[in-house]
């Protein structure tokens, strides 16, 4: 039967990283074409793979997938990955936080934190696996009972690598109330960091905020991808704490209340996107306060950032219509850099938010099991790809 099957196909050009394929379905069943294997045939390459989600190996119990490649003599030979290959995945249900890294964690062992204008660089003893893009949460950052860089735990930054070692975050801790912070020093040896799987389950999704720029137009730095287009509605959220009401700076920015008309929000909109982390916004902010990221560490208990959040009549996203264009195009995503991504929502008009869940089948590096050094992909491979979810699996 078909009535209801799904079917997908498509191609991709193979980095380090394990390729992650979106789909509007979960597949239970996906095979691929190393094309440039099977182009060029090589020892110890793979010229096909192929994955069934009811697949189970009776000794390992694992999923594997199977492969068809080419061995050290150049020979086609079939064999497995057992772990690592190709498997199905959905966000929304998934375990959404990576391993604890930090001291005596995970990968790395230790991590230190400098003080520094934006960026700050992270340092870590021994490779932290990060690439440019990811997300990550720190946590426990208490140097001292009274000192550290608490105050950037729990929120989300996308983090830069700049080395095996070293990647920055968008946040400036050269205020006098950062110290630098160091696992293997602090009080009790804490502090750790995750990385968050699928942090766009929704988009443009709930921002925190940097940095402001203030001027006849406002310019605005996110510590994650905003996912904001031009022409979108916006609302500035600057908290307030008890004791020091004005520690974050211009709540002038506030959405509410509107003394001017009662009861109506006051709304920005996005008129220039600068790239994943930047925006500037039509309101004229010349004569407001100076937004402030120097957060004493004694008001960080229970405070809550500042945030840059998409407003909309209509919730489910979308960008808008324009003369020539299809009358209505479907949601994108822009996650980082500018290759605009199809979410797996329908059409709609621009607004707020629309359901960003991550779905579809990842490829992993896992080794062959028999041959023991192919992979089913390498950097610069031209990979061919087809997804199936069957409405009807017989027994």
């Amino acid at each position: 039967m078909t009535e209801y099957s799904k079917l997908a196909k498509g191609s991709f050009t193979a980095t380090n990283a394990t390729q992650f394929v979106y789909l509007p379905f979960k597949p239970d069943f996906v095979e691929i074409w190393n094309y440039t294997n099977i182009k060029t045939a090589g020892a110890s390459t793979v010229a096909r793979a192929w994955w069934d989600a009811g697949l189970i190996d009776p000794v390992g119990s694992t999923n594997p997938t199977m492969l068809e490649i080419y061995d050290g003599a150049s020979a086609v030979v079939f064999d497995t990955v057992q772990t690592n290959g190709i498997s199905a995945f959905a966000a929304g249900l998934a375990f959404q936080y990576g391993p604890l890294q930090g001291h005596n964690l995970g990968n790395i062992t230790e991590f230190s934190i400098a003080t520094s204008a934006s960026p700050t660089t992270v340092t870590t003893v021994g490779d932290h696996l990060l690439q440019s893009g990811d997300v990550i949460i720190f946590s426990n950052l208490s140097q001292t009972a009274t000192t550290g860089m608490q105050q950037i735990a729990g929120i989300a930054f996308t983090v830069t690598v700049t080395g095996a070692t070293t990647f920055t975050i968008p946040w400036a801790t050269n205020g006098s109330n950062y110290t630098a912070f160091n696992t293997a020093t602090s009080t009790g040896n804490v502090g750790t960091y995750k990385k968050v799987l699928y942090p766009y389950l929704y988009a443009p999704g709930v921002t925190v905020i940097s940095a402001i720029t203030n001027g006849a137009t406002t310019t605005i730095d996110t510590t994650s991808a905003h996912n904001l287009v031009v022409g979108q509605e916006v609302a500035i959220r600057i908290p307030t704490i008890a004791g020091a009401p004005t520690v974050w700076g211009p709540t002038q920015f506030n959405s509410l209340p509107n003394n001017t008309t009662p009861g109506s929000p006051v709304y920005g909109y996005v008129i220039a996107v600068t790239d994943y982390n930047t925006v500037v916004v039509n309101i004229n902010s010349t004569n407001y306060s100076t937004f402030n990221v120097n957060l004493p560490f004694a008001n960080v208990p229970g405070a809550t950032p500042a945030q840059l959040v998409a407003v909309g009549d209509v919730n489910t996203g979308g960008v808008q219509i324009s003369a020539g264009s299809q009358l209505y195009p479907p949601p994108y995503v822009v996650p980082i850099g500018t290759t605009r991504v199809n979410s797996i929502n329908g059409p709609a008009i621009q607004g707020a938010f629309f359901n960003n869940t991550r779905q579809g089948f990842y490829i992993g590096n896992g080794v062959a099991a028999v041959e023991g050094t192919a992979t089913i992909m390498q950097e610069g491979d031209i990979v061919y790809w087809h997804a199936y979810f069957h409405d009807l699996a017989l027994p």
